[in-house]
């Protein structure tokens, strides 16, 4: 087909490397046939490596092409031999020098070459006998469709182009094995079934790919439905206070709640960090029936979710839910509201702060704050925080912000559950057990935000060949069904080289890190939880932080549950809940609480 010639010219070129081989002896044939197996195979499994490889292999290849032009130019050949050898080479150079920072580019680019192959097979079916042409419309397709697969998911493309080129370069391998043992024999052209046989094999092969291309497009499909989008109750307004914590928007909140519950959703200013300013969004829910008492607050941090901007619980129809959320049924038992923020950058304009104190803390107070302001309530000042992972963190945060920062907020209370209260120690873990589901999403979402939130710390502390994958989750929430791309693939590539180019207890990373670590003091009792059976944040963790609050004298209530997982300690049957509502009953009456450090 002469519209595909082009295409086929330039992939001669970047598989110039295999010519070279085409008449080497039969022990080299051997030598560099079992090498090139055993890489191919080390590749297959092992996918930063091998795009490292592909990119090394295209360069490579590129530059033999155009020495290769530059050697067999003839005196009297013009100046056309001599620029394309010299464009192969800086071509190969720049594909060289491209390795060393970034792989982003390939998945889109496979995504656009794919396509702009299936439109040629497609333009070409003008010509040729009906069968041939059946045939090429069958893969034209296929492309097509592989191609908006691939746009629609460049950290899953990037794993299969390494697979494929992994189990490719082991093919070639032991292709090199069997001609240099000289074993190869070639059936005459026009044998018998030859030509029958390979119809066939066509026919079926246009079939599968074509039916594997589909069914691809309309999971992909499916996957995306699942994105939340964002509506105009986030945008800023015109006029926006300087002040923190002022109420600038409200509306009634349409999602699922606990019983004897009603809710608003709002829009109030905060700040990111000391002159930061910014906007953040909540749920206030209250008990619907009339209390004989002001109604006490209970400050809701969230846990992880996504860094992403419409991963915001308000957003969707559970920001205030039984599930994931302890002693729900609690509430309006107790005459308790509750304000859930979504903290900045979720929802709202702004970076978003996982695991960065400074800007989860202000958005828990500055909610509290905003919620006294709505019309028609009677709130008591009384406040009691909880959070839970990563609003454990916040929690802790919060509670340690509060007289500096909010002492117009009365918190009586900081009860922090399966916290991620050492982001130290909790990177250390996470990075020595890459295997672990969800490893790289955590990975993701604290690179993500803290390049964004530090200056000090950027995407080049990430692999080139990682970086696309970081980016991917940074751009997904955990709700939606994509997430499972993003742990599929960060399972994928554990066995491979880490994620982060160094270790992330040091250099800017680690001092961040560290940075964020809450150590208190707390103006108010401190309770912290933890499943003993956790396996996101591990009990020795908290041990440990309990321990070294414990030695700086800090007082607190420890208490572990036995078997309990990470989202296992929020269940229905867990003993937490009846310990979390009496022991908030406790701090909202103003009783003391038994230090365990003693």
């Amino acid at each position: 087909m002469p519209a595909s010639t082009p295409y086929r010219r330039a992939s001669r070129r970047v598989r110039a490397l295999p010519g070279i081989l085409s008449h080497a002896p039969r022990w080299v044939l051997l030598a560099a046939g079992a090498a090139t197996t055993a890489l191919g195979l080390l590749l297959a499994v092992r996918p930063l490596s091998s795009l490292t490889v592909l990119g090394v292999y295209i360069g490579l290849s590129c530059v033999i092409s155009g020495v290769g032009d530059l050697v067999a130019r003839r005196e009297d050949a013009g100046w056309r031999p001599l620029v394309s050898g010299i464009g192969w080479v800086l071509a190969g150079l720049a594909v060289l020098a491209w390795l060393g920072r970034s792989l982003q580019l390939l998945g889109p680019s496979v995504a656009v070459l794919l396509m702009a192959s299936g439109a040629v097979r497609l333009l070409g079916l003008r010509r040729g006998p009906t069968a041939g042409r059946m045939l090429s419309g069958a893969f034209g397709l296929s492309e097509i469709a592989f191609g908006l697969v691939a746009l629609a998911w460049p950290d899953a493309t990037l794993l299969v182009v390494a697979l494929l080129f992994g189990v490719r370069t082991a093919g070639f391998g032991l292709a090199l094995l069997w001609r240099g043992a000289g074993t190869r024999r070639r059936a005459p052209a026009g044998s018998p079934g030859t030509t029958r046989g390979g119809s066939a094999v066509r026919w079926v092969a246009a079939g599968v790919v074509l039916l594997v291309a589909s069914t691809a497009l309309v999971v992909s499909h499916q996957f995306r439905q699942g994105i939340p989008v964002l509506d105009d109750f986030y945008d800023a307004p015109d006029v926006v206070p300087d002040e923190p914590g002022q109420l600038l928007r409200a509306e009634p909140y349409v999602g699922e709640l606990p019983p004897g519950l009603t809710a608003q959703r709002i829009l109030y200013t905060t700040t990111a960090d000391e002159g930061i300013p910014g906007l953040a969004s909540a749920v206030v829910a209250v008990p619907a029936e009339a209390t004989e008492r002001p109604v006490p607050l209970i400050a809701w941090a969230h846990g992880t979710v996504g860094v992403a901007r419409a991963c915001a619980p308000s957003l969707g129809r559970y920001a205030i839910t039984p599930e994931g959320m302890p002693a729900m049924d609690a509430l309006a038992r107790n005459g308790w509201g509750m304000v859930a923020t979504d903290y900045i950058g979720q929802g709202t304009e702004g970076d978003f702060p996982y695991l960065i104190g400074q800007g989860e803390g202000r958005s828990v107070l500055d909610a509290v704050r905003a919620a006294h302001q709505l019309e028609g309530l009677d709130l008591a000042p009384e406040t009691v925080i909880w959070g839970h992972s990563q609003g454990g963190h916040a929690a802790l945060w919060a509670g340690q912000l509060a007289p500096t920062y909010a002492p117009d907020v009365d918190v009586v209370g900081i009860a922090a559950l399966s916290a991620a209260s050492d982001p130290e120690a909790l990177a250390e873990i996470v990075t020595a057990n890459p295997g672990v589901l969800g490893a790289s999403l955590g990975i993701s979402f604290v690179v993500a935000a803290y390049s964004r939130w530090y200056p000090d710390v950027s995407l080049d502390d990430v692999e080139p060949a990682a970086r696309t994958l970081v980016q991917e989750a940074a751009a997904r929430c955990t709700s939606e069904p994509g997430t499972l791309v993003t742990v599929l693939t960060g399972v994928a590539i554990s066995r491979d080289t880490p994620i982060l180019r160094g270790d992330p207890t040091t250099g800017a990373i680690g001092r961040r890190l560290r940075e964020n670590i809450p150590l208190g003091p707390w103006p108010a009792p401190l309770f912290l939880a933890q499943g003993t059976a956790d396996e996101v944040i591990v009990a020795r963790l908290q041990d440990e932080y309990a321990a070294r609050l414990c030695a700086a004298g800090r007082p607190l209530r420890y208490t572990q549950y036995p078997g309990r997982t990470h989202m296992g300690v929020l269940e229905p049957d867990s003993p937490l809940n009846a310990d979390l509502e009496e022991w908030t009953q406790d701090r909202l009456a103003g009783l003391p609480q038994a230090d365990t450090c003693a």
